[in-house]
């Protein structure tokens, strides 16, 4: 029975981490599904919520100024979400036909995108964030796949660029996106990416619903894309640059509210699961974002079982020397940042998996509490860390 249930265990975190992923590789070699990409100009609307960032939104001003996109057909709406900072002030400096404030009471991300949707007038809306900083050509490549009428949503390229302080968790989120990235090229190649990030993503402004208060707004938003039966794809070349991670606690915390706020997107769009409606596509969104992230129970009780089977054989004593090696590197990693030493690569990845895995835990308990996190405030560079963004886990 046990032995059972070894297996069972085994063969779960086998697909979430290695099965599917190969499933995705090999069927975007294979079942290639094109769609219509040229150079086209619709009229943008840059939608940008933003809660005290005074620290960086001058930066990300002159970032949008610099952008290789017709003027008269780009229009930045900057959503203020209760800023109590200089955020509103340094925004109004800018402000033209092409730039405009909104300034609302503080009520969430989701409120604030609402509202500036509302004021939006190009046929695509364009999502960013304050922190997040647009290569010279992304708009103009973001859009190039709209040229195809069915596709309703682009997902950019979410790109990690150095910075002075680095550890062991910005080596282990760059692994993870770099990993990311392949699939989401393979997953275009067959049929749609999964969902977008809020960094870089695009989709008409007709399939825009209104975002829920609770839930990751980008991963909403985007998939609803896919729930109106029209394409997201992912578009390597529209490039953004954001800060890499800071220190190892505040992005745990990050990952907490971000997985907390993912699964109730999941919850959200419940309806996605649902293969006789969405083939292909469900299974890519169960395997990655409800069983890649609920992995860390089968984990847990795989490690709880294991000892009990040492004396049947080298399988399982192999079994349990790896997860012993893998905790014990996720374990030397936290020491390590905990002191502020430099930590070896190799230790990046076992670190980040155990750190992501433990912040699922404490997001599915506050989940079972019924919490809900509407509110949110951008990390401050004392914390070593980065400003409030969403990616996806």
């Amino acid at each position: 029975m046990i032995e059972t249930l070894f297996y069972l265990l085994v063969g779960i975190i086998f697909w979430a981490y290695i099965g599917y992923p190969l499933v995705v590789l090999l069927r975007g070699m294979i079942w290639q599904k094109a769609y219509l990409c040229k150079p086209v100009t619709p009229g943008v609307s840059m939608i940008i919520a933003c809660h005290n960032e005074d620290e960086g939104i001058e930066a990300k001003l002159n970032n949008i100024l610099s952008l290789d996109y017709p003027g008269d057909l780009l229009e930045v709406i900057i959503a203020s979400d209760g800023s109590t900072d200089k955020t509103e002030e340094i925004v109004n400096r800018y402000t033209s036909d092409r730039i405009r404030l909104i300034c609302l009471p503080r009520g969430g991300k989701a409120a604030a995108l609402n509202a500036a949707v509302t004021l939006a007038s190009g046929e695509i809306l364009l999502f960013s964030d304050a922190n997040s900083m647009y290569r010279e050509d992304a708009i103009r490549k973001i859009v190039q796949p709209f040229a195809d009428m069915s596709v309703g949503g682009v997902a950019g390229n979410q790109v990690y660029r150095s910075a002075e302080r680095t550890g062991i968790a910005a080596d282990g989120e760059n692994s993870y996106w770099n990993f990311d990235r392949i699939l989401k090229i393979a997953q275009t190649r067959s049929g749609n990416v999964i969902s977008a990030t809020g960094a870089i993503y695009a989709i008409r402004r007709h399939l825009f619903q209104k975002v829920p208060e609770g839930v990751t707004d980008d991963f909403v938003t985007s998939t609803r894309i896919i729930a109106q039966k029209k394409r997201l794809v992912f578009e390597p070349e529209a490039i953004c640059f954001e800060p890499v991670a800071g220190s190892a606690k505040a992005e745990f915390g990050r990952k907490t509210r971000v997985i907390t706020r993912g699964l109730r997107g999941i919850i959200e769009m419940r309806e996605l699961l649902n293969p006789f409606r969405y083939g292909f596509y469900t299974l890519q969104l169960f395997s990655h974002k409800v069983l890649r992230r609920l992995v860390v129970f089968p984990l847990i009780a795989l490690a709880v079982i294991s000892p009990f089977l040492w004396e049947k054989g080298w399988l399982f004593q192999g079994a349990i020397l790896l997860q012993v090696a893998v905790y014990s590197a996720a374990i030397a990693g936290l020491v390590m940042s905990r002191f502020n030493l430099k930590s070896p690569r190799f230790l990046s990845v076992p670190f980040y998996f155990c750190m992501v895995n433990a912040a699922v835990v404490v997001a599915v308990y506050k989940i079972l509490r019924g919490e809900r996190i509407a509110i949110w405030s951008p990390a401050r560079a004392d914390d070593s860390s980065t400003n409030a963004r969403e990616a996806p886990v």
